[in-house]
């Protein structure tokens, strides 16, 4: 019997596994790719979409096509649990996937526990595709009269959309656009002061009002209230608070590690089963806590790679080594970015034109594939 190799999500992780998907075929596996859309969007170049930076098919890989291309199966569908005993994959839809090996790239999600009611006019900022529907919306609004915009969250994420939503503001027949980022314990808690001032005084030098001090409690359509009970009038609102796992792999009966991401060994295997790999936000890598950022994913990518293909057909699995520090770069929505890495910090449109050059690059390398 063909073995079967299940690939649940397009994640950066993926991307080699994906573009390779051939060497699996060859070999007479049965590849099987599950994802919630047709196509995985960049998160590193989402508020340069959202600001108007990049068209969406910029930022965005055609997963189905590329696996369809290649002679794999698309299943569009949302992973809801994993029964890791009789090995299925379970899926909204009510449908089971069986597999001989699992390999999870899920991503991570917004908490939307914050949201009281309908997201009406509110914005998680991940799924990242979902920072079209949001552009649209504010030049909707924006263009009938002035409005004012709540960002929540103090992380790099609030940051880049803030000064992306700006941007959109400084379009022709836009009406007067405020904005408020409500940064509870500050702006850029965990990064080094001078990140911190930098991207401050960009924010505030373009009237951007960063709230600190006052924790939101709550959040409705039209509203934000902090924990000293005051409300806060919004027309549009963007949750930007820290992201984390999906619950789902807890609820499987996994090990997961303190995030609930699922806990995964140096090999990026399960710790509790062999035949289930992960990368990206999705795990949680044992002995070592490795921040949400795509790096981190990008380079599990060649590890993943071969441990799947060492777990299908036999060999010894990789270890994934983290790496030390690396490069941060923050795009600012005004053609101008922030870039750390080794203590060395500027600020500046060169800095921007870095990070720009990656991410285009980045993107073409597995795009040549499609």
């Amino acid at each position: 019997m063909n073995k079967r190799l299940v690939i649940a999500g397009g994640g950066h992780a993926h991307m080699m596994t994906l573009a390779g998907l051939g060497d699996f075929l060859d070999r007479g596996c049965e590849v099987t790719v599950i994802g919630p859309s047709e196509y995985h969007y960049y998160s590193g170049m989402g508020p340069g979409m959202l600001g108007g930076t990049y068209r969406p098919e910029e930022i965005r890989f055609a997963t189905r096509a590329l696996t369809e291309k290649l002679g794999g199966t698309f299943v569009r569908a949302m992973v809801t649990g994993i029964d890791p005993e009789r090995r299925q994959v379970l899926l909204d839809s009510g449908e089971s996937i069986a597999y001989d090996v699992l390999s999870c790239n899920l991503g991570s999600q917004v908490p939307g526990g914050m949201v009281d009611g309908p997201l009406d006019d509110i914005f998680l900022v991940k799924p990242i595709e979902r920072l079209q529907a949001a552009r649209r919306r504010i030049v909707e609004l924006g263009s009938q009269r002035a409005i004012h915009i709540g960002v929540v969250g103090g992380g790099p994420s609030a940051v880049e959309i803030a000064g992306n939503i700006w941007s959109i503001g400084r379009q022709p027949g836009m009406q007067p656009l405020s904005i408020t980022v409500f940064a509870g314990s500050g702006l850029l808690p965990h990064h080094p002061a001078g990140v911190r001032r930098r991207a401050e005084e960009s924010l505030r030098r373009r009237g951007i009002t960063i709230a600190a001090g006052q924790r939101v409690s709550a959040i409705r359509a039209g509203r934000i209230e902090d924990d000293s009970g005051v409300v806060h009038p919004c027309d549009i609102i963007f949750v930007a608070v820290g992201v984390r796992p999906a619950p789902l792999f807890a609820e499987s009966g996994l090990p997961v590690g303190p995030d609930g991401g699922m806990l995964v060994n140096s090999s990026l295997q399960s710790t509790g089963y062999e035949t289930i790999f992960g990368g990206g936000d999705c795990i949680s890598f044992q002995g070592q806590s490795l921040d949400k950022v795509g790096v981190y994913a990008v380079r599990q990518n060649p590890v993943l790679r071969d441990n799947l293909m060492a777990a299908l057909y036999g060999g010894p699995l990789q270890t994934f080594k983290p790496g030390g520090s690396y490069l941060l770069i923050f795009n600012l929505g005004d053609g101008t970015g922030i870039f750390y890495k080794w203590s060395v910090l500027f600020g500046g449109r060169l800095a921007f034109w870095i990070k720009d050059r990656i991410d285009r690059r980045f993107m073409r390398e597995f795009q040549r594939f499609e």
